[in-house]
């Protein structure tokens, strides 16, 4: 290896490749291997720094200037406009590291022949020379080498003490400047366009999502305004003679609808005439959020010269400029291949239905066992408190297939063998989301849609295993039951996980700092010229937090998830907006510090839009409308409130003005079920009473649904018609009134493409020139 025996502070190294120095049984072969990848570097005139250390070897790398300029002349210089340029190279920073990393994951050794067929159970075959004949075998990779422990990492240096990293630390990554705008030209310059939108992105996110929480908190207010005047609440809190059949059989006793008086209070809170407007607002926000983050991506990427960038291009120019004889990687395609993925992806779903079926479980059992505890704050709270530990353990569960999900989306996105990076990420990108939405949500939209109208009725009971009953919903609705479901994960998501997400990589990096080797042991110095300068340098990079090439995919997977709790059942939560704001103006600021303080630099990757989550998010937006839709129509009881109202109420007959319409919708919302016809013979100890109220619309003598429980159910299909109609024909106004892409953006285009051909036949219009007389038969009547 040839070492720079110069001062070379001025030398800023593309990339940094580590290897570990620990002897082991195949030492020598991996430092065989290092050596070849090394030697092939060398032979495309990289230059090579190398640092040794008692237990590390550092390996500078920087890339001669021709490849560069190749690039330029291939892509007819896309960095012409750029301010942070390298003054020697003619691109941008960020454009070097990520052309020197492609040339890095390109460079191919041959594979150690010897090994694979001993380790396939077979003996090397000797030619007649008494050589060791070759076998075909794929080369081998950097990834290969790194999986193999030839090499450790790979990463680009932070520019910790001058240009922008220096800049973006002093104004970005601080707590303080919390509430300042975010500098996405700078973050361009630094990670490039690819982190540089994600952080545009999540900006525009926060600053839409103001006017939405403001909003929730009205409808919040107003439910709160009425809390203790609601009708409803009275009526439940002053039934002390409505005695309602056990919540379990056979040790569960009857209790007095009174008993839930706060319950019935705090369901008003989210389930009141407020929900429909915020629905149908937070439908439409979704969709004006999105037009009017497209107009500003087009807008930044216009400024950024890569509104008509194309990424086949550019990859092609890379493989181009790393070997000219290169192979095309054409697409492929397998229905084997497309067969095991839709069977795997439909494996991974039922097993996720599974899971929520088996907190379904989890709260019964828990709800039985509540009910009959000793403790008289547990015992009266049973139903709550079981609701409460579910959505704990549904925590769990998201946390713990997470894990799963990564590793299976992962195996499945490779049975595609995707031609590209990009085209591997989105396929990624769309496995692992399903299934992310699937774990998050299956718990979600049992509570929404089934809970309480599946269990049977007394007497009837559907049973798990012949044992447990199924869950019911309270008689004031089952809104509440949804909401502290989503208020549980949706607060952990963002307090613990955001709390763990910041607190690993710095407890990593000062533990990392801790281990770090005292000064003035295992120095490199230069001749005459004392300790090397980018020792230190390269150290505390590598001390740093591991980033991997999805690390951007995890930020952008985590703020999509939230957004989908944002507007998907919103109508149960109207505070969710509010948290999604709180929670993302610190994580802002906790990614940047993240980002730029603890973890190594990101690669940049350069990209004119984000990719597949702007589909993704208008797949929310579109279940948004359903779902909330569902919401309203399934889990509110306002139709039936409605339905009482004007039908069925004390003014559907009258014209009373003194007296509230909703009076009597408790009692008329309960069915009343005969003692004598339970399944076993139950008896109401504590009350006198022959019969129990249970919450249905059921005929008192044979149980059968009565008329009025088909006029709601036409009236909730009728609303859930309307509802979605309606919102997805304001959604569509409201796209075509706000265009995607500005026509000042348009503009600017066609001006370039104009300036790009003029320039092409090297003739600048002005007043006074004459054409070509070679184009006169080209030319309309009164211009030759």
């Amino acid at each position: 290896m040839q070492l720079l025996d110069f001062p070379d502070t001025r030398i800023k190294w593309d990339l940094v490749l580590v290897s570990d120095n620990a002897s082991t049984n195949d030492h020598s072969q991996r430092e065989d291997k290092r050596r070849r990848f090394l030697a092939e570097l060398e032979m495309k005139r990289f230059k090579i720094k190398k640092i040794e250390e008692k237990t590390k070897t550092f390996y500078g790398i920087r890339a001669p200037p021709d490849i560069f300029q190749k690039y330029i002349r291939l892509l007819r210089n896309p960095d012409k406009d750029a301010l942070n340029v390298n003054p020697e190279d003619i691109v941008r920073i960020t454009t070097r590291i990520r052309i020197v990393y492609f040339i890095l994951h390109k460079i191919e050794i041959k594979r150690d022949d010897d090994k694979i067929r001993r380790y396939e159970g077979q003996e090397p075959e000797p030619d007649h020379h008494g050589c060791l004949l070759s076998q075909k075998s794929s080369p081998e990779k950097l990834d290969d080498l790194i999986k193999d422990k030839v090499f450790e990492a790979v990463f680009p240096l932070h520019d910790a003490n001058d240009g922008v990293g220096k800049a973006l630390k002093k104004k970005w990554a601080r707590w303080r400047d919390v509430i300042y705008v975010q500098p996405v030209q700078e973050i361009r310059e630094y990670f490039g366009e690819k982190v540089a939108l994600y952080f545009a992105w999540l900006g525009w996110y926060t600053i839409m999502l103001f006017p939405a929480a403001l909003v929730g908190i009205v409808v919040f207010l107003y439910g709160l305004m009425d809390f203790r005047s609601s009708q409803i609440s009275k009526e439940i809190c002053q039934a002390n003679s409505t005695i309602m059949c056990p919540r379990c059989e056979p040790n569960c006793p009857f209790w007095e609808l009174s008993d839930t008086c706060t319950y019935a209070k705090v369901t008003h809170l989210f389930d009141n005439e407020g929900t429909v407007f915020f629905a149908m607002f937070m439908a439409v926000w979704a969709t004006v959020f999105l037009e009017l983050w497209k107009r500003q991506r087009a807008k930044d990427v216009t400024w950024w010269n890569l509104y008509s960038w194309d990424e086949d291009e550019e990859e092609m120019a890379l493989e181009l400029i790393n070997n000219p004889d290169c192979a095309i990687q054409l697409h492929q395609h397998s229905y084997i291949n497309s067969t095991l993925i839709i069977i795997g992806v439909s494996i991974m779903l039922a097993i996720m239905i599974g899971i929520a079926q088996a907190i379904v479980i989890y709260r019964v059992v828990m709800t039985v066992y509540f009910t009959q505890s000793d403790w008289d704050f547990i015992r009266e709270r049973a139903n709550t408190i079981a609701v409460m530990t579910g959505a704990l353990v549904h925590y769990i569960t998201i946390v713990i297939m997470t894990k799963v999900n990564r590793v299976v989306a992962m195996y499945l996105c490779n049975l595609e063998k995707p031609r590209t990076f990009t085209e591997k990420e989105n396929n990624f990108t769309v496995k692992f989301f399903t299934f992310q939405f699937f774990t998050h949500f299956s718990s979600l939209i049992y509570v929404a849609f089934f809970l309480g109208r599946i269990n049977g009725r007394p007497g009837q009971y559907v049973r798990i295993a012949g044992k447990w009953r199924l869950e019911e919903c309270h008689p004031s609705g089952c809104i509440t039951d949804l909401f502290i479901q989503m208020a549980i994960v949706m607060v952990l998501k963002q307090t613990l996980s955001n709390f763990v997400e910041f607190l690993s990589p710095y407890l990593k990096f000062k533990f990392n700092c801790f281990r770090a080797t005292p000064k003035g042991k295992g120095q490199v110095y230069f001749e005459g010229n004392g300790p090397d300068p980018c020792k230190e340098k390269w150290q505390q990079n590598y001390r740093m937090g591991e980033v991997h090439v999805f690390s951007l995919f995890d930020e952008f997977l985590e703020m999509v998830i939230q957004y989908s709790f944002t507007t998907i059942f919103v109508a149960a939560f109207p505070l969710a907006p509010l948290l999604a704001f709180l929670n993302n103006i610190v994580e802002i600021r906790l990614d940047a510090i993240k980002m730029t303080r603890l973890q190594r630099r990101m690669v940049p990757r350069k990209a004119n839009d984000m990719g597949i989550w702007l589909q993704v998010l208008e797949a929310i937006g579109v279940l948004a409308v359903i779902s909330n839709g569902l919401v309203i129509a399934i889990t509110s009881d306002f139709i039936p409130r409605i339905i009482y109202k004007y039908f069925y109420g004390p003014c559907a007959t009258s014209n009373v003005t003194d007296i509230d319409c909703l009076t009597g919708y408790i009692d008329n919302s309960l069915s009343v079920f005969q003692l004598k016809d339970f399944e076993s013979n139950i008896t109401a100890s504590k009350f006198n009473i022959s019969n129990c109220r249970y919450r249905d619309y059921r005929n008192p003598d044979d149980y059968n649904f009565s008329v009025q429980f088909w006029h709601i159910f036409a009236a909730r299909l009728a609303f859930v018609i309307v509802f979605e109609h309606v919102v997805v024909c304001i959604k569509f106004i409201a796209a075509w009134f706000v265009p995607d892409i500005p026509q000042s953006v348009k503009n600017d285009a066609l001006t370039k493409k104009r300036d790009e051909l003029l320039a092409e036949l090297s003739y600048e219009p002005s007043p006074d020139s004459a054409w070509p007389t070679a184009w006169a038969p080209f030319l309309p009547n009164g211009t030759r």
